[in-house]
């Protein structure tokens, strides 16, 4: 057993250890833009096996990745909202990952609908729910069998669910389905969390504030991002650096031990948003 002294040796307690994801097989879902690429970057530059999936065409990103970094990077497409493709996927992923294990999936796939609440369409509605919570749901229950293979105790699986702080503030925007949906998606990562514990799985979650995210990028440019950045008590909105940092913490050594939290990723928005 350890005592409070004692010293690890370099090689276990290094950045470059802490950080170092070689061999891992990583899946992120919306890998290619905003959050996703963000994500995907740092898992790549720290020598991850990465797949991406999106509904759209992700190839050119992903082999610019692998040409820039040590990991590989590869893209896959599917349609996550619906049920079939979800399931070709799983099937894909089986043969694609080394010895059939995942070493860590973060579901980060997302849309939004915005329309004020007298006209708010159910169909909007379900658009949203089908991709940001179902979806968290189906893809993890899908790839379930290959978390379990490559998960041990002292190392387990990881999930990594991206929320936002959309779920914990009132958004003045007229997205009821989406901060609603987010709030459910935190909620989700914790009861994961404690049903795959025994399976030597973590789940954990992110709560993104401002990125130059696909969603954010209109309110970022209408807004300005001067502007947007006097209202974020660090003066500032995140940046890729920023994203990548705590995923890649959460997918290597600093998230062997976590499970069920979520990290505001903020700049500090939502404990003091200035006025």
């Amino acid at each position: 057993m350890e005592n409070e002294n004692y010293i690890p040796p370099l090689s276990e307690i290094s950045g470059a250890t802490m950080n170092d994801l070689t061999g891992k097989c990583c899946v992120v879902t919306g890998g290619g833009s905003g959050i996703g690429a963000m994500i995907t970057a740092g898992f790549v530059a720290n020598g991850a096996t990465v797949f991406i999936v999106s509904r759209k065409d992700t190839s050119p990103f992903a082999s610019k990745l692998t040409a820039a970094y040590p990991g590989k990077c590869f893209a896959l497409r599917a349609d996550l909202a619906k049920e079939e493709d979800v399931v070709r996927l799983s099937s894909e992923l089986r043969e694609a990952c080394p010895d059939g294990k995942l070493h860590c999936l973060v579901n980060n796939s997302g849309t939004n609908w915005a329309e004020p609440i007298e006209e708010y369409s159910l169909k909007g509605w379900d658009k949203v729910y089908d991709l940001n919570v179902r979806s968290v749901f189906h893809v993890t229950q899908q790839l379930l069998p290959l978390l379990r293979a490559s998960g041990t105790r002292s190392n387990p699986a990881r999930v990594i669910n991206i929320s936002s702080i959309d779920s914990i503030t009132q958004s003045a925007l007229n997205t009821f389905a989406y901060s609603s949906g987010k709030a459910a998606v935190g909620h989700l990562s914790r009861v994961l969390a404690a049903k795959l514990a025994d399976d030597h799985i973590t789940v954990n979650n992110i709560l993104p504030g401002a990125f130059q995210s696909r969603m954010m990028r209109g309110t970022i440019a209408a807004a300005g991002e001067e502007n947007m950045s006097r209202g974020i008590p660090l003066g500032r909105i995140g940046s890729t650096l920023d994203m990548a940092a705590v995923a890649v913490m959460l997918a290597g050594r600093g998230g062997q031990w976590m499970t069920g939290a979520s990290i505001t990723l903020d700049g500090g928005q939502v404990i003091r948003a200035r006025m």
